[in-house]
């Protein structure tokens, strides 16, 4: 059995009804991904996803997207102190460094599948205890060019994830519990490309206290808003350079009112 077949128990029943919209449609989520990347930029994603496939030269990833969240909520919808937990990456690193992303990293042989994976490395660099989460269901793998992963998101619920923090600094920058009310915010969201690249595509991004969430992780959030139903709408002419979006980047501790 593949690393990718063995994907690990999943209990999409442990979703809370608050978290079922997106759990029950999470096989849209490719779907509301790649609508936001042009046709040609896609089909390049697509052509490098394809060569590194039958190269061989593609590594297998994981991430954990964790909700945490109270059982119920007083509206049935979205509770107001629901959260995401991210990490910001250290500065030194190879890869992706400095950027906001879901916890998570390369696949070791030892692993038994992505949701392994996904939760054995969420609690190297959050220590996150794995026990008090239900890992939900997997989205499709998706490729990554510029570190030429193949990763595979697992959507997790915990009812109390317990503490996390910054376990290694020269992996880790931050670990926070994001309020997911900061995502929908429509102040808090811009379209963000980078210069360096030859053709200028700006993809989704957030701006917030701690960190700039944008790129791959960005990508993500945004679909999942979208398939679960919880985007409003906001200014998609808004769009800024990468460099010139991460110098408003506040230091604050925490989430102001501007996040609400």
């Amino acid at each position: 059995m593949s690393w990718l077949s063995a994907a690990g128990p999943l209990t999409p029943d442990a979703a809370p009804p608050w978290l079922k919209p997106l759990v029950d449609n999470a096989h849209h989520v490719p779907r509301a991904y790649r609508r936001r990347v042009p046709p040609d930029v896609l089909a390049m994603v697509m052509a490098a996803h394809t060569k590194a496939a039958m190269t061989g030269s593609g590594r297998d990833a994981a991430v954990l997207v964790l909700f945490s969240g109270p059982p119920d909520s007083p509206t049935g919808g979205l509770p107001d102190d629901a959260d995401l937990l991210l990490t910001v990456r250290a500065s030194t690193l190879r890869h992706h460094a400095g950027q906001a992303a879901f916890p998570g990293g390369a696949a070791d042989p030892s692993d038994r599948g992505p949701v392994h994976t996904a939760l054995r490395e969420a609690n190297e660099e959050t220590g996150l205890d794995t026990d008090r989460l239900h890992p939900l269901t997997t989205l499709e793998r998706m490729f990554i060019p510029p570190s030429g992963f193949h990763v595979v998101p697992v959507l997790a619920y915990s009812p109390d994830p317990g503490p996390v923090a910054v376990v290694d600094e020269s992996e880790t920058a931050i670990v926070a519990r994001v309020p997911v009310r900061a995502f929908i915010n429509p102040e808090n969201r811009i379209m963000v490309y980078r210069k360096a690249n030859t053709r200028r595509f700006a993809g989704p991004a957030f701006l917030l206290n701690e960190m700039l969430v944008w790129g791959f992780t960005g990508q993500v959030i945004s679909a999942m808003l979208d398939v679960a139903g919880w985007a409003k709408p906001w200014d998609t002419d808004d769009v800024r350079e990468l460099d010139d979006a991460m110098a408003l980047v506040g230091h604050e501790d925490g989430y102001g009112e501007a996040q609400q």
